[in-house]
């Protein structure tokens, strides 16, 4: 590929340019996918928190619904007075060009949805459990979509930036050297050629002084 080049100083100033821009490129891709990498991590922890917790608070509520069914009989019925939660917001911010999402449910004070008097508080608790595992819910969907998103980005950076340092960088470089070589070649061959011009004329000069 460098010896389709013609070597010429302005195509080694402009391959010298792009040598320097490629370098810089595969610096700031590294320096992105270590940056997603941390965040990754962060989160990956975060997840595993979450998961335990989230398991702990399905346990519960699990518990509190068996509780109150035994107590109410099937619960089915109040269920259905719960409506639809329909508070989730969703919003956007960019870590190196990686679109990460945030999740917000809107809070809300623990109202209850049906009448007192054939309930007790063991149907109350099993509501507040499962609003519990419905915000760790959210909370958890953020956090594993923002993993996604930041594998993708690092599996992004991570092909452009090999792509700069095995393909384009040893290209440039290689032009850089041969464009050099010939122009330094090229160089020592004039430097030759006006010595061999400036010592015939020096002769010449001798043996008109000497017919003189």
């Amino acid at each position: 590929m460098a010896q389709q080049v013609f070597p010429t100083k302005g195509n080694l100033i402009a391959s010298k340019k792009s040598l320097a821009l490629a370098q810089l490129g595969y610096d700031l891709l590294d320096r992105k996918r270590n940056i997603l990498i941390r965040e990754i991590m962060l989160l990956t922890n975060e997840a595993n928190e979450l998961k335990g917790s989230i398991d702990s608070a399905f346990k519960e509520a699990y518990d509190a619904l068996r509780a109150a069914n035994i107590s109410l009989g099937v619960i089915s019925g109040f269920a259905k007075c719960v409506p639809i939660d329909k508070g989730l917001t969703l919003s956007t911010r960019s870590v190196m060009g990686t679109e990460l999402v945030g999740c917000e449910l809107a809070h809300k004070e623990n109202k209850l949805y049906y009448g007192l008097s054939q309930t007790d508080s063991r149907l109350d608790e099993a509501f507040i459990k499962f609003n519990n595992v419905k915000e760790l819910t959210v909370k958890l969907a953020e956090t594993e979509n923002n993993i996604y998103r930041l594998s993708v980005g690092i599996r992004k950076a991570g092909r452009r930036a090999n792509a700069l340092k095995n393909i384009m960088i040893p290209k440039y470089q290689e032009q850089v050297r041969f464009i050099s070589a010939a122009l330094e070649e090229k160089e020592r061959e004039e430097f030759s050629r006006m010595k061999v011009i400036k010592s015939a004329k020096l002769r010449k000069s001798r043996a008109a002084q000497q017919e003189e």
